[in-house]
C-alpha cells in the first residue's frame, strides 16, 4: 500500500541516536553508525521522531510499503521487558490511539500464558497511570476533548477573548499590551474545533521564538490565532500532524504561518506542517519563518 515512511538521508546522518527514543514503535536503530529504519511494519509514518534529529536527516516520503501492524510492535516490545511494554502502551493511550491500545491489549491477553511478563501488572499499570490534561483514563476510553467547561482539566478550556488591541508597528506602551485572543495555545491542548479558529490565521510557534522575539505579539500574533510547540522535546508529534490537518480540512483556516528558530533541531516543526498541507483536502498558503537566537528574522517565505 502507498503510505508515509520515515526516509533517512545518510549524507546528514551522524548515527548520534537521539531519533532512537523518539521511536516509540522501535522501527530505528543505529546499525554500521547511521540511523537505521529496520521495518515498515512498525513505522507508523506520522513524524514522532523528526523533530530529534539534530542535523534533519529524517524526513517522510510516500512510498510503497507494508501496513503499520500493532502485533509486530508488540511483538518487539515484549523481548524488552515490562517496562518497555508499560512506555509503548502510555505512548498510545497519550495521543489517543484506541485501535491500536485495544489491539496491544488483546496481544497481551492472548498470549498471556506464554509471555515472560505479568500481563495483568502491565494493563493495570496503563489503565491507572497518571494521566495529564487531555489523557483519557481507561484504557479502552476515547481520548477527552478539551472544548468546555465540564473538561478534566481547567487549563486547557477553550477561551476566546479580546487582546489589548494594537496595530502591527505601534510601540508597546505599558506592561499589559498582547496580541494573544485565545487559550490554550500548547498544540497537545489545543482543540481544532474551537471556534475561534474558523477562517482563522494561525501562527504555529516554536516554544522558544517569543522569548529570543522581543516583538512577536507585534510581528507575528496581531490578528492571528496560535498553536506552540517544541519538535525536539514534545512527546506525540503525530497528534501535532492530526490537529493542523484538522485546522486545515475542518477548522477551514484561511493561511499558516510556521515560526522556528534557526536551530537544526526546530525543522521538525516545519516539516510536519508541510506534511499537514499536503495531506489535508484544502490547499492553503504556508509561510516559513525563521528566527536567530538573538530574535532577528532571518528567511521569512511562502513555501
Amino acid at each position: 500500500m502507498l503510505r508515509d515512511v520515515v526516509k533517512i538521508d545518510e549524507s546528514l546522518c551522524t548515527g548520534c541516536g537521539d531519533c532512537v527514543p523518539g521511536c516509540h514503535e522501535g522501527a530505528l536503530q543505529i546499525i554500521d553508525g547511521k540511523a537505521r529504519l529496520i521495518s515498515d511494519l512498525l513505522c507508523d509514518g506520522l513524524g514522532a521522531c523528526l523533530g530529534h534529529c539534530p542535523t534533519g536527516a529524517l524526513t517522510i516520503e510516500k512510498r510503497e510499503a507494508e501496513p503499520y501492524d500493532e502485533v509486530k510492535v508488540m511483538q518487539l516490545m515484549v523481548e524488552k521487558g515490562h517496562n518497555t511494554v508499560v512506555a509503548h502502551m502510555k505512548h498510545l493511550k497519550e495521543h489517543g490511539e484506541t485501535g491500536f491500545l485495544k489491539e496491544a491489549v488483546g496481544y497481551l491477553k492472548s498470549n498471556a500464558v506464554s509471555l515472560n511478563i505479568n500481563v495483568n501488572a502491565i494493563i493495570s499499570e496503563v489503565h491507572n497511570s497518571g494521566a495529564s490534561c487531555g489523557m483519557n483514563h481507561g484504557v479502552q476510553q476515547t481520548p477527552v476533548k478539551m472544548q468546555h467547561a465540564g473538561s478534566s482539566c481547567p487549563g486547557s478550556k477553550s477561551m476566546s477573548f479580546a487582546p489589548t488591541g494594537m496595530t502591527v508597528g505601534t510601540a508597546v506602551e505599558n506592561d499589559d499590551y498582547t496580541a494573544l485572543s485565545q487559550w490554550p495555545v500548547q498544540m497537545h491542548l489545543i482543540n481544532p474545533a474551537a471556534g475561534y479558529f474558523n477562517g482563522a490565521d494561525v501562527v504555529v510557534a516554536a516554544d522558544c521564538v517569543a522569548f529570543a522575539m522581543g516583538n512577536f505579539h507585534q510581528r507575528f500574533l496581531t490578528g492571528k490565532k496560535l498553536c506552540i510547540a517544541c519538535p525536539k522535546l514534545d512527546s506525540g508529534l503525530e497528534s501535532y500532524l492530526d490537529k493542523m490537518k484538522r485546522l486545515i480540512d475542518e477548522s477551514d483556516i484561511n493561511t499558516m504561518t510556521v515560526v522556528i528558530m534557526e536551530v537544526p533541531c526546530c525543522s521538525g516543526l516545519l516539516r510536519l506542517a508541510q506534511i499537514a498541507v499536503d495531506q489535508a483536502s484544502r490547499k492553503i498558503p504556508l509561510k516559513a519563518v525563521t528566527v536567530s537566537v538573538q530574535g532577528k528574522v532571518l528567511k521569512e517565505e511562502w513555501v
